[in-house]
């Protein structure tokens, strides 16, 4: 692929989440949908896989390599893979040339974040080849993202359930009135599932089977349609291969208290909202996006246990990403609800 300086104007939205990492490219669109994983070599210190190719690795490596998940709970937890990740993808769309730049990005992060940790965020996408970086909450990112009315007086509530965070705001006037986020989202469940087979079944499996019996028979209530599973995985008495069938009702016992924890979450940012939000969120209902809102019959539990109407937005998995390149898109537009760099490094053009 040759070098297209064109690429020099170019700006990008990212949604950088524990489990993918999405990119925007304005006048594109998502041009990056991958896991935000890599394979590294101890020995040499040389990564040589990222994104769907270091995801197969997941383990299945030998010990001298190591598969690493460079964000934990929406933080950057190795800063230096994180920067790697993140110039892999970002070059691939640019080509081969060593001095490729983009002129801006805006990066979702979750709400919760430190000054140190948002300005870790922010060097390791400058770092990456981009040069400024613009951080939005990523509830105000699928806010947008899901095309709601944020800039009018009244209440947008989104809950955006990802890979390490679930992030709950009520939004209005392009604002966030209050908000919370939460460490229990897709991977908490993942970790619910392992450890209940282990228990149930004396079986250990890993985090790959885990997410598939949670995405192909999970489910946040029961279903009329029964579902199970053949699993494999090594017996805890015999340390031998084993198999089991895992029923759907087993899934939703394993999860059902990390659901019952957002929900009660929801529940809270609701209760701390102004009375007139409150009416206008009873009206216009609750707006799920994220992996998470895919899970079987969660907006179903919502509506009943809170008593207003649930739905998943469209495309809930890109709802951010799409929030962001709307955002960078229209630049002035949203820049107030932008976390300005503290130096500006932008060249207006």
């Amino acid at each position: 692929m040759a070098f297209d300086f064109n690429y020099f104007g170019k700006s990008v939205g990212i949604d950088l989440g524990t489990a993918n990492t999405l990119i925007y490219l304005s006048g594109r669109g998502i041009v990056v949908n991958e896991p935000s994983i890599a394979a590294v070599n101890v020995k040499t210190g040389n990564v040589f896989a990222i994104g769907n190719e270091a995801k197969k690795m997941l383990g299945r490596t030998p010990n001298y390599v190591n598969v690493v998940r460079p964000l934990v709970n929406g933080v950057i937890s190795d800063f230096e893979m994180t920067q790697e990740v993140m110039r892999h993808f970002l070059k691939r769309l640019s080509g081969t040339s060593p001095f490729f730049s983009y002129r801006r990005a805006v990066v979702g992060i979750p709400s919760n974040l430190t000054e140190v940790e948002r300005k870790s965020v922010e060097d390791a996408i400058v770092g990456a080849g981009v040069r400024n970086a613009y951080l939005i909450e990523e509830s105000l990112a699928a806010a947008i993202g899901a095309r709601l009315p944020i800039q009018e007086p009244t209440a947008n509530m989104i809950v955006d359930i990802g890979g390490g965070t679930t992030e709950i705001a009520v939004i209005s006037m392009g604002g966030t009135v209050t908000s919370k986020s939460l460490k229990v989202a897709g991977d908490k469940l993942n970790d619910d599932i392992i450890r209940f087979i282990r228990d149930e079944f004396r079986l250990v499996i890993g985090e790959p089977t885990a997410e598939e019996l949670k995405i192909a028979i999970g489910s946040a209530v029961q279903t009329d349609e029964k579902s199970e599973l053949a699993v494999r995985g090594r017996d805890l008495t015999t340390g031998l291969p084993k198999e089991v069938i895992v029923k759907d009702a087993h899934i939703r016992t394993a999860i059902i208290r990390s659901v019952k924890m957002i929900v009660e979450a929801i529940r809270e940012v609701i209760e701390a909202a102004p009375p007139e939000l409150a009416g206008d969120i009873l009206r216009h209902g609750i707006h799920l996006c994220g992996g998470g809102s895919l899970l079987r019959g969660l907006d179903q539990l919502i509506a009943k246990e809170l008593s207003i109407r649930t739905v998943v937005v469209d495309d809930p998995l890109t709802c951010v990403a799409r929030g962001t390149g709307i955002t960078v898109e229209n630049f002035e537009q949203y820049s107030p609800v932008l976390n300005h760099p503290l130096i500006p490094r932008d060249i207006r053009v």
